[in-house]
């Protein structure tokens, strides 16, 4: 029975791990960190504690980190949302110091969700970002790191994203034939996270996780 928190809940991959913490046992207390409540489709459990932060000050926070063994972060947006400086903030400066707060509270298993293709020396400012907000966590030297590389992430999400949907569009064949290459359901992504976190503790260092081994791991 561990204490396990989730930073970027509301986000479609976060909105998946919350939902699927509901239904396991495994987990006493779940701390959902976020900027803002909001109301959760998962009814009345008395394990889920909703805290709200501001991400830019962090380190006033601390507290409510401070006792769990394990995190999910699933914080991300995307430049079209949030500009370019925005996107770099969210999914590298606030990543990074959630990871460094979340280790210097005592967090001994750390899961963030990242991307394919990431490259620090990248030009393109996507695979750049997430690059970087790798190497400065596996820098941290958590005793037990899963960075998790999906894909295209498929969900049904009710707001249409021009991008995502030229995407499909584009790639449908592909993600048809191949489902385990390119793509991957959040809720899939979602599973192989909280199955990772219900094995045994060991200080195993750092795990990089790509698309094909996430679908192996959420059917594991």
């Amino acid at each position: 029975m561990s204490t396990v928190f989730v930073v970027g809940y509301t986000g479609a991959t976060g909105k998946a791990v919350v939902n699927k913490l509901f239904h396991e046992e495994s987990f006493k207390r779940i701390v959902l960190i976020g900027r803002r409540k909001v109301t959760l489709t998962i009814g009345d459990d008395p394990r889920f504690e909703q805290k709200e932060v501001d991400f830019d000050k962090l380190d006033d926070f601390k507290d409510v980190f401070r006792g769990c063994d394990t995190g999910f972060c699933c914080l991300g947006t995307t430049r079209s949302v949030a500009g370019k400086e925005g996107f770099i903030r969210v999914d590298r400066d606030y990543v990074v110091n959630c990871a460094r707060i979340a280790k210097e509270t005592g967090c001994r298993h750390f899961q963030v969700v990242s991307s394919t293709g990431t490259n620090k020396n990248s030009c393109l400012l996507y695979p750049k970002t997430k690059g970087e907000m790798e190497e400065r966590i596996t820098d941290m030297g958590f005793q037990r790191l899963t960075i998790y590389r999906p894909g295209f992430l498929l969900t049904d999400r009710e707001e249409t994203r021009i991008g995502e949907k030229l995407v499909m569009c584009c790639m449908f064949p592909v993600f048809k034939l191949c489902p385990t290459a390119g793509s991957v359901h959040v809720d899939l992504v979602a599973q192989a996270m909280i199955n990772n976190a219900k094995r045994p503790f060991k200080p195993e260092g750092t795990s990089i996780i790509p698309n094909a081994l996430i679908h192996e791991w959420a059917h594991s």
